[in-house]
């Protein structure tokens, strides 16, 4: 039995590495178009509109998809791993640290892009938040770091018990 080597795992082809990132992509896009849809709910619900704004939902369904490309993207960079082989807490956390930073990031860009196509000059497409109150920031900031708290622990726990084992324990039987 010394001489038994043990197998290597072949090298995935394109077509099942392509695969498996759209499978990644669709559950980051299926949390954050929840995220997101609840927070236009919200808005709604806060504004006392009459009616929910369907522009706003359609928003929040092309927000979640940038955002979970963005995600994926930032995740391909390696960022947030700083923090790997310590407790599950101190990645999880990080990681929410950093991706509510990237991702305020693509916010601006965003809300200056949509203003900029709307018409608008670059100082007037920046948004609200920044008019002069850093708070806004600072709550927007806090609300993303708060929401991708379940999204990175769920994540970082599957990383260290496999995929496979996390699936098992949601969904397999018992």
């Amino acid at each position: 039995m010394a001489g038994e080597s043990v197998p290597v795992p072949q090298p995935r082809n394109l077509k099942e590495r392509a695969f498996e990132e759209f499978k990644r992509l669709v559950a980051i896009f299926l949390y954050l178009w929840v995220v997101f849809g609840l927070l236009s709910i919200h808005t709604s619900l806060v504004l006392s509109q009459q009616h929910l704004d369907y522009e706003e939902h359609a928003f929040a369904i092309i927000n979640a998809f940038v955002f979970a490309k963005v995600l994926l993207v930032g995740e391909e960079l390696h960022l947030g791993r700083r923090f790997q082989n310590r407790p599950l807490i101190y990645p999880v956390l990080y990681k929410c640290l950093v991706f509510s930073v990237v991702l305020i990031f693509f916010h601006l860009i965003e809300s200056v892009g949509v203003g900029i196509w709307h018409g608008n000059t670059l100082a007037a497409s920046i948004p609200p938040m920044l008019g002069w109150n850093p708070k806004g920031l600072l709550a927007v900031g806090f609300i993303c770091f708060v929401l991708l708290i379940p999204f990175f622990g769920f994540r970082e726990m599957a990383r260290v018990l496999g995929r496979t084992e996390m699936r098992n324990l949601f969904f397999g039987k018992k």
